[in-house]
């Protein structure tokens, strides 16, 4: 009898420890970690003339700017901006996010909307950023402005200068 009650217990804490093991993954990409991070507000609307250009590819047809008043590197270690992609037809795409160097991770806060105006990403989680050329507006602001090789981004104004100053100039 005690073995069946002990059975018994155990099957009423599994299921427990795995849901509780499984909150404990802040990205649905793996096992990664909880991280502490700062509360995070949504910045004021990005208007025209704050608007910083990012070289993001030949290729690509958007145009990228990320909005200067917006930019800021949290304690918790993780850049946030708002990135704006405008189309040939100039339709814009606005999004807040954050890029977190340490992981190569970025997270997408709030999305524009039409009357200027922010609502919550409905899926907020960390996400890794891929080296090929899906996401290559991340991938530029990750590798070549706020977390390359040399040196990790550590206050606001360091990268919003990185911003201004452009893309490192490649050697030949």
């Amino acid at each position: 009898m005690t073995s069946v009650r002990a059975w018994l217990a155990l099957a009423l804490i599994l299921p427990a420890a795995v849901w509780a093991q499984a909150g404990s993954a802040e990205s649905d990409y793996g096992d990664v970690r909880r991280v502490d991070e700062a509360q995070v507000a949504v910045p004021e609307y990005p208007k025209s003339e704050n608007y910083l250009p990012l070289q993001v590819s030949a290729t690509t047809t958007f145009t990228f700017f990320v909005d200067a008043k917006s930019v800021s590197v949290g304690k918790d270690g993780v850049v946030r901006y708002t990135l704006i992609a405008r189309s040939a037809e100039g339709v814009l795409n606005v999004s807040f996010e954050g890029i977190r160097c340490t992981t190569r991770q970025y997270r997408v806060y709030a999305l524009g909307r039409s009357d200027n105006a922010w609502s919550e990403a409905r899926s907020s989680l960390w996400r890794p950023i891929p080296a090929d050329a899906r996401n290559a507006q991340r991938t530029v602001l990750h590798t070549d402005y706020f977390c390359s090789k040399s040196r990790i981004i550590e206050t606001t104004a360091e990268a919003v200068q990185a911003l201004r100053s452009g893309p490192p100039k490649t050697a030949y």
